[in-house]
C-alpha cells in the first residue's frame, strides 16, 4: 500500500476512493483459499521459539553483567563507550523481551498450541476481544477513533465538505500542537499507554463502565468462562512483582532498573508502536453498524516493514504479517490474491510514520458507516466509494 496524502488535495470529491471487502468474501471462503497445512499449529515448534527467546534474554543479560564489571575495573573504557554499550543492550534486550510478549500475544488468540490450557497459560486472555471486533467503532476494544463530537470540533456546514473554501472552523484551536508538545505526547504514549490501557481502559471503548480494567475477573471485558483464566493471569503478574521486589532488596534498585526496568519500558514502547501502526492509518477504514463484519475488520490492518531483519527475527514477523498472524509470510501470499486492494502494506520508515500518523489521524466524522481519519486540518486521505 502506497501512502496517499491529503496535503495537496482540497476537494473531497478528488480523494481516492475505497471499496470495502465484498460481503461475498466470507471467512470460510478466505480460509478455503489458504492451504490447509498453514493452519497447523505445532506446540513443540512454538515452545522452541519461547525457549530461544529466553536463551537470548539470558545471553544478553550475561554479556551486560560481565561488561559492566569490566567497565568498572578498566579505565580504558570511557564514559561514552559505556553509554553506547548500555544503549545497545537496552535496544536489543527490549526487542528480545518484546519477542516473548509476541509469543504471549499469539497464544492469546490460539496460535501457540492446539491445547487451550497451554495457550491461556502462555498468552494474554484479554487480547481475544480486540481481534473479534477490530475496526468496529462500536465494539472494538482499543484504538477506538475519536469523533468530532468527542473532541468538541464543530460539524461541517452543508456544502463545506470539499474544503475548497473556508469552512469557518479554526482547527488550530483543537490541533495546533507545537512540535515539542507533539513529541512529548508521543513519548508519553509510547512509555505509558500500555499500562494505562490495562489499568484504566485508556483508548478503549468509552461506553464501558468507569474503572473498567484488565485485572478484574468480573470486568465487562471478559466472559464468565474466562474469569478463572484472568485470575491465573493476575497470579502470574503478582508473582513477577514479588520476584522483582525481592531482586531489588538483594541487588538494589539501580541494578534492576538498568538490567530489567529499561528493557521493560522498551516493551511498552514497541508494543504501543507496533499496535498503533497496525491499526491507525489515514488510508485504513473503520466501520459502523452493518458495514462492519469480521473479515472487513481483520483486513483493516497495515502490514509494515518494521525494523527490517530485527523485526523479523526478534518480533517473530508480528508487524510484517499481522493481518494473517500464523505462518504469516506464506499465508499472506494467498491472502493478497483473494482480498486484493483491501490488503494494506507499507515499507515506509516506521518512526517517521509514527510521527506522520499522529498528525494525520486525529478524528473521524460523527456520522457515516465507512470512516477514515481526518488530520489536524479536517482533511481525509481517502473517502468511501459511492454505492
Amino acid at each position: 500500500m502506497e501512502k496517499e496524502t491529503s496535503q495537496t488535495i482540497c476537494r473531497e470529491a478528488d480523494l481516492p476512493t475505497f471499496k470495502p471487502l465484498p460481503s461475498s468474501v466470507t471467512m470460510r471462503k478466505i480460509q478455503s483459499f489458504i492451504p490447509s497445512h498453514l493452519f497447523v499449529r505445532s506446540t513443540p515448534r512454538a515452545i522452541s521459539y519461547l525457549v530461544r527467546d529466553c536463551v537470548i534474554v539470558a545471553a544478553f543479560w550475561t554479556i551486560a553483567v560481565c561488561s559492566d564489571a569490566l567497565g568498572t575495573a578498566s579505565p580504558i573504557i570511557t564514559g561514552c563507550a559505556r553509554w553506547g554499550f548500555w544503549l545497545t543492550y537496552w535496544w536489543f534486550q527490549g526487542l528480545a523481551f518484546t519477542g516473548i510478549w509476541v509469543i504471549g500475544h499469539e497464544a492469546g488468540h490460539g496460535a501457540f498450541s492446539d491445547h487451550k490450557l497451554i495457550n491461556d497459560v502462555v498468552g494474554f486472555i484479554s487480547h481475544h476481544r480486540h481481534h473479534s471486533n477490530h475496526a468496529s467503532v462500536e465494539r472494538d476494544e482499543v484504538y477506538v477513533p475519536k469523533t468530532r463530537a468527542d473532541l468538541g470540533v464543530p460539524e461541517l456546514k452543508e456544502g463545506h465538505y470539499d474544503h475548497s473554501h473556508d469552512d469557518g472552523i479554526d482547527y488550530d484551536e483543537f490541533f495546533g500542537d507545537s512540535p515539542i508538545y507533539a513529541l512529548y505526547i508521543l513519548i508519553r504514549r509510547q512509555l505509558f499507554a500500555f499500562p494505562a490501557y490495562l489499568l484504566f481502559n485508556v483508548s478503549g471503548q468509552r461506553n464501558y463502565p468507569k474503572f473498567t480494567n484488565h485485572f478484574d475477573p468480573n470486568s465487562i471485558l471478559f466472559t464468565k468462562s474466562q474469569r478463572n483464566v484472568v485470575i491465573l493471569s493476575n497470579f502470574g503478574i503478582a508473582s513477577m512483582v514479588y520476584l522483582i521486589s525481592g531482586a531489588i532488596r538483594i541487588w538494589g534498585w539501580s541494578s534492576i532498573w538498568k538490567y530489567y526496568g529499561v528493557p521493560w519500558l522498551c516493551v511498552t514502547h514497541w508494543f504501543a508502536m507496533i499496535t498503533y501502526l497496525h491499526h491507525t492509518d489515514p488510508t485504513v477504514p473503520h466501520y459502523r453498524n452493518k458495514e462492519w463484519n469480521f473479515q472487513r475488520g481483520a483486513a483493516a490492518t497495515v502490514d509494515r516493514n518494521f525494523l527490517g531483519w530485527q523485526g523479523r527475527f526478534f518480533l517473530h514477523d508480528v508487524a510484517h504479517f499481522h493481518v494473517v498472524h500464523h505462518h504469516g509470510e506464506e499465508a499472506t501470499k494467498y491472502l493478497k490474491e483473494i482480498i486484493g486492494d483491501n490488503y494494506h502494506q507499507s515499507n515506509a520508515p516506521v518512526f517517521s510514520t509514527l510521527w506522520n500518523n499522529y498528525h494525520a489521524c486525529r478524528f473521524v466524522e460523527n456520522g457515516g458507516d465507512v470512516l477514515f481519519y481526518r488530520n489536524g486540518k479536517g482533511r481525509a486521505a481517502r473517502r468511501p466509494a459511492q454505492t
